[in-house]
């Protein structure tokens, strides 16, 4: 069911396209909140302190403001949300070590080098970039762009300079690798 979930919620902008096409921003919020918020329940165990309320009170915010003012706002800056939630645990991370990408690269290998560690920090920061870049488009296109635009850019090219991104640092995580015998 949480593969289900994710799917839609990787095609939110286009349901929110959609569904904003055939009904009223309150009917479409009303549809989508607890999908939202269903996928961040399914992620509590992830999810540490009181972040997971705090996310569940955000989307309550962004939704409610979509019903209580038949607007499609506060629905748009739902990837506004995912951005600021993953800039600040990657983020948080470089402070409360380890970084994310370490985490996730001990996964795969438990034992990494010291020059992994370091590549990971530095993967950690580029991606703190990207939600930061990311984000602020995802602002920028929810404020003052047409829901067309809104929909092509967080639908679409936000998720293809994402796969750029991650296969350009698999590339060079590759080489570094090799640099260093591995």
């Amino acid at each position: 069911m949480n593969w289900v979930l994710t799917l839609l919620l990787f095609l939110y902008p286009f349901i929110l396209y959609a569904g904003m096409q055939f009904s009223s921003a309150i009917w479409v919020a009303l549809c989508l909140l607890p999908l939202a918020i269903w996928r961040l329940w399914g992620l509590r165990r992830h999810i540490k302190g009181g972040w997971l309320w705090t996310g569940i009170c955000a989307l309550s915010l962004l939704f409610g403001q979509s019903i209580l003012s038949d607007s499609d706002l506060g629905m748009r800056l739902y990837p506004v949300l995912v951005n600021l939630a993953l800039l600040v645990w990657f983020t948080s991370s470089l402070y409360f070590p380890p970084p994310v990408v370490e985490r996730l690269a001990r996964l795969k290998e438990p034992d990494l080098p010291a020059h992994a560690i370091t590549y990971t920090r530095k993967v950690t920061k580029l991606w703190c970039i990207f939600f930061l870049l990311n984000g602020s488009v995802a602002l920028y296109t929810s404020l003052f762009s047409s829901l067309s635009v809104w929909t092509f850019y967080n639908g679409f090219l936000a998720y293809c300079l994402m796969g750029m991104l991650g296969a350009g640092e698999y590339l060079v995580r590759r080489k570094v690798k090799q640099a260093h015998g591995q």
